[in-house]
């Protein structure tokens, strides 16, 4: 056989490999139509029902206003004690018009959509990017992590940072010990649960940087709140939070 023949057979070989091993992942694990606006009418309706989020908002926590305020205008909570984190943000209200679409994400293993969230967050987070250093993920406890097969924190990171100068650091937070699921508890047993619940790997990554911490559902900022205690006490400079979707419901003041 001449090498040009043996050549030509290994490609063809290769070739045949990759779409054997191709058609085999397909059965195992179908693609999924992207969650787009084209080509797939499920999620074309959960977008339509989705209210996303800009100013005017809170300045310290991104709570949504129905009209107009002045810069650095607050809302109740925040003018009553303001958030450990310096701002947060979030691309989209957490309702009934955007639950189907967050939670395929977060526990359907719907990630398809990941371009079209990272977009969004930049566009809600266009402030807090200008100067960040930073991209950290909110981290899942290792047992959790395993029981969901991937941290949707993370993914959200890592997309976020394909569009901005930031670094994506997905190892600077790590979580001390398993919390409860938050949805369960008040504003006042959420902070009580994720409290000293995070640490640092390493100050030294951090010191003087600004940081937006990354996750995919604000509620009452406990999560956040947590996260950037321990950041400041480790040195960082800023601490920000971009969330994919918020609560938009008005909470009880805090005590």
């Amino acid at each position: 056989m001449s090498k040009a023949q043996d050549d030509s057979l290994t490609q063809f070989t290769s070739r045949s490999a990759k779409q054997i091993g191709g058609a085999v992942i397909d059965t195992l694990l179908p693609p999924q139509a992207l969650l787009g606006l084209e080509g797939d009418p499920i999620a074309r309706r959960m977008w339509a029902d989705v209210t996303f989020l800009d100013a005017p908002w809170c300045e310290s926590c991104g709570f949504p206003f129905e009209y107009t305020i002045k810069d650095g205008g607050l809302c109740g909570r925040c003018a009553v004690k303001r958030p450990a984190y310096h701002r947060a943000r979030a691309a989209m209200a957490y309702d009934d018009g955007s639950r189907a679409l967050i939670l395929s994400f977060k526990h359907g293993g719907r990630t398809e959509g990941l371009p079209s969230f990272a977009a969004q967050m930049r566009r809600a987070g266009r402030d807090l990017l200008q100067d960040a250093d930073l991209l950290v993920p909110v981290p899942l406890h290792p047992s959790r992590l395993i029981r969901r097969r991937y941290n949707q924190a993370t993914l959200l990171a890592r997309a976020l940072a394909k569009l901005t100068p930031a670094a994506f650091a997905p190892d600077v937070l790590f979580r001390t010990r398993r919390t409860e699921s938050q949805g369960q508890f008040n504003a006042r047993a959420r902070s009580q649960n994720v409290r000293g619940a995070f640490a640092v790997r390493n100050s030294d990554t951090i010191q003087g940087r600004n940081i937006v911490l990354i996750d995919d559902v604000l509620t009452t900022g406990a999560t956040l709140e947590s996260c950037a205690r321990t950041l400041k006490r480790s040195g960082a400079a800023r601490i920000d939070g971009l969330c994919l979707a918020r609560v938009a419901k008005a909470a009880a003041l805090p005590t």
